[in-house]
């Protein structure tokens, strides 16, 4: 009877934990450059002085779905986009370096170049980049930013920074609460000049809604089927306890 009350017990608490997930998906399916959460169910044996014959279930996160989103054109010259792998380099709030796709950036009034959730953008150097005021910026294939006044010579461009674009291995990266990613230990990876960036454009999310609403409804009907199971666990222990009082 334990056995039974114990799967399905963690199944249902697994299966809560697994339904959150999907519901963060959800709310981030307009999220620029966002990655879908992905995990699954397992079950672990449960350790005690007893026989081994019980086992729970537990929810995993096995990382993120790193299929690349839409392009979507939006002609703003700080909206940047990366073209197949890779990431833009960032320093997160912790003072490490951290990876996202989402290039919605903007300029603060020092002239810094930060992303929208004010992490200071990398150049190639691994050092923020600043831009000079009353200047076009344009975006270049291999990163390079280049400026070009407003007044006065128009052809006079000069490139100011390149962007520190990098591709690490996906399974060296984990995703933190800040909701950027970073390597294993926090090292910083190295600049690839096979990563291809877009101006004027954004990169949308991944998550499909219809995906991850068909997983909703699985999700609920596994849940429904775990307490159906802890009912039915009540209702044979009571008729159990019946028999043995008569006898």
């Amino acid at each position: 009877m334990d056995k039974l009350i114990y799967t399905a017990m963690s199944g249902a608490k697994a299966t809560m934990s697994r339904q959150a997930s999907v519901a963060n998906n959800l709310a981030n399916v307009s999220t620029t450059g966002f990655r879908a959460e992905m995990n699954r169910l397992r079950a672990v044996p449960v350790q005690s002085e007893a026989l081994p014959s019980r086992a729970h279930v537990v929810e995993a996160t096995v990382g993120a779905d790193m299929r690349a989103g839409a392009i979507m054109q939006t002609g703003r010259p700080l909206d940047m986009a990366i073209q197949g792998e890779g990431w833009f380099a960032v320093r997160a709030a912790d003072g490490s370096e951290a990876y996202t796709r989402d290039g919605s950036f903007t300029v603060d009034a020092n002239g810094m170049l930060r992303t929208r959730s004010g992490q200071e953008v990398l150049d190639d150097g691994g050092n923020p980049i600043t831009l000079p005021p009353d200047n076009s910026i344009e975006l270049g294939g291999d990163g390079t930013l280049t400026a070009t006044p407003r007044d006065g010579t128009l052809n006079a461009a000069n490139p100011v920074a390149r962007l520190k674009l990098v591709n690490p291995d996906p399974a060296t990266l984990q995703r933190r609460d800040d909701g950027l990613f970073r390597t294993a230990g926090n090292q910083s990876a190295a600049a690839d000049d096979n990563v291809k960036a877009l101006g004027g454009a954004l990169e949308g999310s991944n998550v499909s809604m219809v995906d991850q609403m068909v997983q909703m409804i699985s999700l609920q009907r596994h849940y429904e089927m775990h307490t159906k199971l802890l009912q039915t666990a009540q209702e044979d222990d009571r008729a159990a306890t019946q028999i043995l009082s008569r006898t």
